[in-house]
């Protein structure tokens, strides 16, 4: 077990599920943690930064199928400003998808990262519903996988978890139309605008 860098790849970082997350991690894993998010201004830190830490936990949303771009670009700058010593990398992604296999094509592109740079693998948490779990009475299954997942990174017998609200699809999917209908009108805007394809007029 060793200290771990914490990197908060979602764009809205400072408000995010994924700063919630973290700080979950940081509560249940017994050593040291370092959190940051990334930004377009502190890359090439982070890049040497790393060099310090025996771990590496990523954590941010599932966006568009894939990474957010932010954390697309800092993979761009840490490919060209290699640390000497090479952290294992970890993840905690979050979906809001009830799925959490949704989140198996961002683990990938993370993981052939790693393999082309030469960083080792370590565990992944993969959560589905994860926009919503946490404002839920299912909050605890979030927090428990998580707790899991940090004792598997210390211990270093790392695993793929997997772990999502236990409620059926069409259940969930009436929860978040009345969720996003309700949203939707703090701002002034009807189900039947949301359901356009259009983003102006």
């Amino acid at each position: 077990m060793g200290n771990i860098f914490i990197l908060n790849g979602s764009p809205r970082a400072s408000k995010s599920n994924s700063k919630q997350y973290a700080e979950i991690f940081s509560k249940n894993y017994l050593q040291e943690t370092i959190y940051k998010a990334i930004s377009k201004t502190n890359q090439v830190q982070l890049c040497r930064e790393l060099s310090h830490y025996s771990d590496v936990l990523f954590v941010f949303p599932l966006y568009a199928d894939a990474l957010p771009v932010g954390l697309l670009h800092f993979l761009k700058t840490l490919e060209t400003n290699l640390p000497e010593h090479k952290p294992t990398v970890s993840i905690l992604i979050n979906c809001g998808f009830l799925e959490p296999e949704q989140n198996e094509v961002a683990v990938k592109i993370i993981h052939l990262f790693c393999r082309r740079n030469g960083f080792p693998i370590g565990s992944t948490l993969m959560l589905g519903s994860g926009e919503a779990i946490l404002k839920s009475p299912f909050k605890y299954i979030a927090i428990r996988n998580i707790r899991k997942l940090a004792k598997c990174i210390a211990s270093g017998n790392h695993q793929t978890i997997q772990a999502t609200m236990p409620l059926p699809k069409f259940l969930f999917r009436l929860a978040a139309n009345k969720y996003w209908t309700k949203y939707g009108q703090k701002f002034g805007i009807t189900k039947k605008q949301m359901q356009t394809m259009e983003t102006e007029g």
